[in-house]
């Protein structure tokens, strides 16, 4: 998620009609997309009464999905389809700038901007004012970015529960209505044999890496030498020299030391918080207000350096989507094995490939009632455990439906 320096941030709106929304779902314009561009071919919506029931309710709701694929936002359009119902959704900025159309679409589907490199208290505002109104649900990702480990639930981010308990305030002083979040998880399960998929795709980076091809090996070896070796890669491009002792530990220790480096470039004398997202947003906030703090001559000669320091602070964020134990004997499946793989794609070319046909679950939990009262200092916040609980939940049972390898 490369910073946005071609201009400053400004708040973009959702389109608040019915018939361009209603246009996309009649003319499949999401499967199109889905199909063509994440390779998600099938999907299966399950406990689907739970989200008609809120809705006919008349209640606000907030869908907090999990957030593990591109694919996600979009996902949702197919529930919704079946309900009757458009959404709105929060959208990171740098969305908006890829293409014009891609901004035009985004748009017409509901989706309003937020400011991941700042307090944006208007796009934080606007979400509050989306759910009390109650024309549509609202989706807010808690987990806040995409991370690739679709069995795995990222710690969630408090702003979630925040807007949610504003939210529930204000419904009850303007009519008593009240508030309710509904997880969803999503699941992704390969379609295709990843015996030849991994085999291809491996073999193809290898290639890349100039690695001696000795014929087809398995598929789990191959993938960890891949991770051995773009790790190897990385602490020789960033420290000079790679690292010895088991991976885990070289992970950790070359995230922190991306993470020190930018921050002491940038002048932040010490680490700006203990969480590596947070770190990571920090970095990439004081990246930007430095940026369009400069003369138009010296933002052309400072850019450069500037977005290598913003990009070796989202490569310490991406090394948190190598978990420890992801590919452990008797636990690994073929969507693990594809997830490692894309991952790597990633890291590598910029981009995955998504050849590999998907099939997304899309499965509701029961709507969980916000309070409107904020939890005792120091305690954890009810809303947010509840939340992750139900979603962890259903992850951990989902896991079990993608086939077993090795």
């Amino acid at each position: 998620m490369t910073v946005v320096l071609s201009r400053p941030y400004e708040f973009i709106p959702p389109h608040r009609g019915d018939r361009w929304p209603s246009f996309i779902q009649a003319f499949r314009l999401i499967d199109w997309h889905l199909r063509r561009k994440e390779g998600v071919v099938e999907h299966e919506c399950r406990n689907l009464d739970a989200f008609r029931e809120v809705l006919d309710s008349r209640q606000s709701i907030l869908l907090t999905p999990n957030h593990c694929r591109y694919a996600d936002p979009i996902v949702l359009g197919w529930p919704a389809r079946v309900v009757k119902t458009h959404l709105y959704a929060m959208a990171s900025w740098h969305l908006f700038n890829t293409t014009s159309f891609e901004s035009f679409a985004l748009r017409r589907m509901g989706a309003f901007s937020i400011n991941r490199e700042g307090n944006d208290k208007q796009a934080v505002d606007k979400a509050i004012e989306y759910l009390v109104e109650a024309k549509r649900p609202l989706v807010v990702f808690p987990e806040g970015t995409t991370n690739r480990t679709n069995d795995q639930l990222k710690p969630l981010l408090d702003g979630v529960a925040f807007i949610a308990r504003r939210a529930a305030k204000k419904r009850q002083k303007q009519d008593g209505g009240n508030v309710v979040a509904l997880p969803v998880a999503l699941k992704y399960l390969c379609l295709d044999d990843i015996e030849s998929w991994a085999d291809h795709q491996l073999g193809r980076l290898e290639s890349q890496l100039g690695w001696r091809q000795t014929g087809r090996r398995d598929i789990i070896g191959r993938t960890m030498r891949l991770v051995e070796g773009m790790l190897a890669l990385k602490e020789i491009e960033y420290t000079g020299t790679s690292a010895s002792g088991p991976l885990p530990e070289r992970r950790d220790r070359l995230m922190h030391f991306l993470l020190n480096d930018a921050e002491a470039k940038m002048e932040m004398t010490s680490p700006s918080a203990s969480d590596v997202r947070e770190r990571v947003r920090k970095i990439r906030s004081r990246v930007v207000g430095h940026y369009f703090s400069l003369s138009e001559s010296e933002m052309q000669s400072q850019r450069p350096s500037l977005l290598e320091i913003a990009e070796e602070a989202d490569f310490a964020q991406n090394l948190l989507s190598f978990p420890d134990c992801y590919l452990s004997p008797g636990e690994i499946t073929d969507t693990r094995i594809l997830e490692t793989i894309q991952r790597i794609q990633e890291s590598i070319y910029g981009k995955a490939d998504q050849t590999m046909r998907l099939k997304v679950i899309v499965e509701f939990a029961d709507a969980i009632e916000v309070s409107d009262q904020r939890p005792p200092r120091g305690e954890a916040d009810p809303l947010l455990e509840s939340i992750r609980t139900s979603l962890s939940g259903m992850l951990d049972r989902l896991s079990g439906e993608a086939r077993l390898i090795g």
